[in-house]
């Protein structure tokens, strides 16, 4: 519902106000001639989303019960029987909120309110200004770019519930993350899973993981947990190696980690798909300066692919059928690598997967692209830390991911000695893209090399 509007109809959740107008038949074709043109008032309102929903009574007996948010777009107040519990200013983060007391036996409902993006920005710019190479002051925000257009593309600034929404119960404690580590030598790979806990008191814990490939358990291993980290170490001998486009196949490994409680009972089960691969990028001096090759199991190869931007401006559109499509017919042109570009998006979990299965690797930047921005803002920062953290987390277990990538072209001619009108300071700059990414990066993923801009020059 548009609010102090008179558009009102259907959502579709995760989706987007865009998608949703033009599924109610109230909005022309975008693409079409100079519509985009006529569409402006979409960015410039705010709208909400409602639903009524059930909770029984043994949901609510759980010790914890959240609302678990994949993606809000991007400046929402999430309200729950007319309690606010939550709120976003980043498209880019996950977010979860306790709502236990906020929710009754019956019937509940749940209101997400989103505010205009564009007026949020034309604000934040009218007080300080931030040098770009485009308009609408949108490196205030943290939202996908090219939503507010682009040289290749309309401007579409969507709002919604973009990513999935649900209700999310569980006792004693849960699964936060699993990270993989692997020590490649001949014949054999050893694998490090780091299980990391989220607990409600201070039970004891046990814990198991078992490896499998093409459904066939390969390992198992039973480790402990002590206090909210356990540690589990299998090898695998003779590992069929993952390998990118036309250098070989692409075998997955399953990883999955079962949480028990002190009783035996099961509280919880994460697994992860992987690939048993080294990559890396490899720098050595040669006879120009130089080098800069991916090497993958000990071979260098020539990575050749495209640039990766949303696939479509109305991101609701797109369908697993679609991705699949796209990355397919990257592999039947040879490709090997797709560069994941700063302005769009974190893609979504098919895409990654996709690359998995077909041997396309990825380079991941992050989403920063042909702007300044305020780093000297700390709770701008704080946002960005908590976004880095968590795509990071999502998908650091992607054989896929070759590289992550600081930003989209800042060192171009956005960033001098100090702040002008057309750039940001290099201490400003560093602040982010030397220092807090790679610092999360080597914690996070410190099996993964990180290059601040692309391009970039190192000195």
């Amino acid at each position: 519902e548009r609010i102090g509007g008179k558009e009102k109809g259907s959502a579709t959740v995760p989706g987007d106000i865009y998608k949703d107008l033009l599924d109610n038949n109230m909005i022309p074709d975008p693409f079409y001639r100079d519509n985009e043109l006529h569409l402006d008032w979409i960015g410039e309102s705010d709208w909400s989303f409602t639903r009524e929903f059930e909770v029984s009574t043994e949901f609510l007996e759980h010790d914890a019960v959240l609302l678990s948010c994949k993606g809000l777009d991007t400046l929402a107040k999430v309200v729950i029987n007319d309690v606010q519990v939550g709120a976003s200013e980043n498209m880019f983060r996950e977010w979860e909120w306790d709502i236990k007391e906020n929710l009754k036996q019956g019937t509940n409902s749940i209101t997400i309110l989103f505010a205009s993006a564009m007026k949020y920005c034309r604000a934040k710019g009218e007080k300080k200004k931030l040098p770009a190479w485009y308009p609408y002051d949108r490196n205030w925000i943290r939202k996908e770019q090219c939503n507010f257009d682009w040289d290749w593309g309309p401007k579409v600034v969507t709002c919604g519930i973009w990513r999935d929404i649900s209700l999310v119960a569980y006792d004693n404690s849960r699964i936060d993350t699993v990270h993989v580590l692997q020590s490649h030598s001949k014949n054999s790979v050893e694998l490090t899973a780091l299980l990391e806990l989220e607990k409600i008191g201070s039970s004891s814990h046990s814990a198991s993981m078992t490896l499998s490939l093409n459904s066939k358990v390969v390992e198992q291993v039973d480790f402990s947990v002590v206090g909210k980290k356990g540690r589990a170490v299998a090898k695998i001998k003779n590992p069929e190696l993952w390998w990118p486009n036309n250098m070989g196949s692409q075998p997955l490994y399953e990883v999955e980690v079962r949480l028990f409680s002190k009783d035996g009972s099961l509280l919880d089960i994460c697994t992860r798909r992987i690939g048993l691969r080294t990559l890396v990028l490899d720098r050595h001096l040669d006879e120009w300066g130089e080098s800069f090759q991916f090497v993958v199991n000990g071979v260098p190869f020539f990575a050749k692919g495209a640039n990766w931007i949303p696939a479509d401006a109305i991101l609701a559109r797109m369908s697993d059928k679609n991705y699949r499509m796209l990355i397919q017919a990257s592999v039947e042109a040879n490709m090997n690598m797709l560069r994941v570009w700063g302005g769009g998006i974190y893609e979504n979990n098919i895409f990654y997967d996709l690359c998995d299965e077909m041997g396309i690797c990825v380079w991941q930047d992050f989403m920063f692209a042909c702007a300044t921005y305020p780093t000297f803002d700390k709770t701008f920062m704080a946002s960005v830390k908590e976004e880095i953290k968590h795509n990071i987390k999502r998908l650091r277990h992607h054989p896929s991911i070759a590289l992550w990538c600081g930003n989209n072209e800042l060192e171009q001619g956005l960033v001098s000695n100090e702040w002008g009108e057309k750039s940001m300071s290099w201490k400003d700059y560093g602040k982010l893209f030397d220092k807090m990414i790679p610092r999360v990066v080597q914690k996070l993923d410190p099996q993964r090399d990180y290059w601040p801009c692309s391009p970039h020059t190192p000195h």
